[in-house]
């Protein structure tokens, strides 16, 4: 059995603080699932578990495979790279569009219905996603959690005042998690 030795323990201590922030976002983002379902913490059928658990798990696999792809080839323009990842998008959508909606698109258009509003929903999820992918090249796929996290916090603070919406202790006490979380992770993040 190896012995341990002084020299390790600051090493050894960091990744113990980088997957204990990493516990932390996780058990908060449980916790956000679970207030948002429902008042009762096993009122979930089994269904509704296993879809939560692929989901999660694809969830993940997605953003791990994204940032692989965004940094497999660092000189490929970042937007040339976002034009290959929506490719599938793209024609999922225009297969979900033929098989729902074929008969409204040839009779009105495609535009049919859009408002200004609609154009600046398209326009703030097209810059979201460059935002996104920049995070994923030049960071990480954790950032980018942590990341929508703490732009979650700041979001329902701003409602407070914007909304008057209100704040509940799950809240705060997942907030404080998300909070010390990410302190966690920018503190104890492992040396390479």
């Amino acid at each position: 059995m190896p012995c341990l030795s002084l020299h390790r323990f600051p090493c050894m201590l960091t990744n113990c603080i980088f997957f204990l922030s990493l516990l932390l976002a996780y058990m908060c983002y449980l916790n956000l699932q679970i207030i948002c379902s429902s008042d009762h913490v096993l009122q979930t059928p089994f269904q509704g578990w296993l879809m939560a658990i692929v989901m999660a798990l694809l969830s993940g696999f997605a953003g791990v495979y994204t940032e692989a792809i965004i940094k497999k080839r660092p000189s490929r323009n970042i937007n040339v790279q976002n034009f290959w990842l929506y490719v599938f998008g793209m024609v999922f959508n225009l297969i979900a569009m033929c098989v729902q909606d074929f008969d409204a698109v040839m009779n009105k258009g495609f535009f049919y219905g859009y408002s200004f509003i609609t154009l600046c929903m398209i326009l703030n999820h097209a810059l979201s996603g460059i935002a996104v992918s920049m995070v994923m090249k030049y960071a990480d796929n954790i950032v980018k959690v942590y990341s929508t996290s703490v732009a979650m916090l700041l979001t329902a603070v701003v409602s407070v005042f914007l909304f008057q919406f209100n704040l509940s202790l799950a809240f705060f006490l997942g907030s404080t998690v998300v909070s010390v979380s990410v302190y966690l992770h920018s503190v104890g993040k492992p040396q390479k």
